[in-house]
C-alpha cells in the first residue's frame, strides 16, 4: 500500500530539516536551543527512517530496537529540550539535558538488552508488546511526558504570551503551528495503536511540516525574545555599568 512509504518522505524531510537547524546553530553556536532542535530532528527522522525499512525490508531485531529508542523511548524529547532553553535559565536547562540524556541512555542500554517475544511480532509494524521486559516501556510515558510539557506546553503558552503583543504575530503563529505539529504524531501513535497504523504515518509526516513551518515563522521576527538567560545578563551588564560610573 502506497500509504506506507510515506515515512520514506518523513526521513528525507526531516534530513533537510536537521541540516539547517545545525547549519544555524554553527553560526550561533551559544544556541543550545538550536543544537537540541537538530537532535530532535535527526531522533525524529531515524524514526521514521527505521519505520521505512521495516516497510521496505520487513521487521528484524535490530530494526526493532534502533525504533523503540528513536521512536517510541525518544520522542519529541529532544526538541523539548530545545524549547527547554527558552523557557528557563541555563544552568536549570543543563541540568535538566544531563537528566534526560541519563534516562534516554539507561533506557536505551535496556532496550538493547531485553529478550524479545518473537510471537508477537508484526512483519510490517514495529510494537511494543514484543519486548519481554515490560517494565521498560515505563520509561517512555515519563519522556514522553517531560516532552509534551515543555514541546506543546511551551509552545501554547509562548502562542499565549505573543498573541497580546502585535509585533510578535508572526511568533504566536509559527508557537500556534508547532503546538499543532507536535500534537499530531501522538493522535498517530494512538491511532496506530488501534490498528491504523497509515494514520500514525501521514500524522508524522503532516507533524515534521507544521514544526518547520512554524520555526521558519518564527525566524522571520528579527526581534529578540528575552528569556531568563538573555535577562540575567543584561541585569549583570547595568550592574556593571552603574558600578563603574559609582567609582
Amino acid at each position: 500500500m502506497g500509504i506506507h512509504y510515506v515515512p520514506i518522505l518523513t526521513t528525507l524531510f526531516t534530513a533537510y530539516f536537521a541540516a539547517e537547524l545545525f547549519s544555524r546553530y554553527r553560526r550561533k553556536p551559544g544556541s543550545y536551543n538550536l543544537l537540541w532542535w537538530g537532535f530532535g530532528v535527526v531522533a525524529y527522522g531515524i524514526g521514521t527512517l527505521v519505520e521505512s525499512l521495516i516497510t521496505i525490508f520487513g521487521w528484524s531485531d535490530i530494526l526493532f530496537r534502533l525504533w523503540y529508542v528513536a521512536g517510541a523511548m525518544m520522542g519529541g524529547a529532544p526538541l523539548a529540550q530545545g524549547t527547554v532553553y527558552l523557557l528557563l535559565k541555563r544552568r536549570t536547562a543543563h541540568i535538566l539535558s544531563a537528566a534526560l540524556v541519563l534516562a534516554i541512555t539507561f533506557g536505551a542500554i535496556v532496550t538493547f538488552l531485553t529478550p524479545l517475544d518473537y510471537s508477537l511480532v508484526d512483519p510490517k509494524l514495529p510494537q511494543g508488546n514484543v519486548i519481554v521486559w515490560q517494565w521498560i516501556r515505563l520509561i517512555s510515558p515519563f519522556i514522553n511526558t517531560y516532552a509534551v510539557i515543555f514541546l506543546v506546553g511551551g509552545a501554547i503558552a509562548s502562542a499565549i504570551k505573543f498573541s497580546k503583543i502585535p509585533k510578535f504575530k508572526n511568533r504566536f503563529v509559527g508557537n500556534t503551528l508547532i503546538a499543532i505539529g507536535a500534537i499530531l504524531p501522538g493522535i498517530g501513535g494512538a491511532m496506530s495503536r488501534a490498528g491504523h497504523t497509515e494514520v500514525l504515518y501521514l500524522a508524522e509526516f503532516v507533524g515534521i511540516i507544521f514544526i518547520f513551518a512554524g520555526y521558519r515563522r518564527c525566524s522571520r521576527d528579527p526581534a529578540p525574545i528575552i528569556h531568563p538567560v538573555s535577562q540575567e545578563l543584561e541585569d549583570d551588564r547595568l550592574v556593571q555599568s552603574a558600578d563603574s560610573r559609582s567609582s
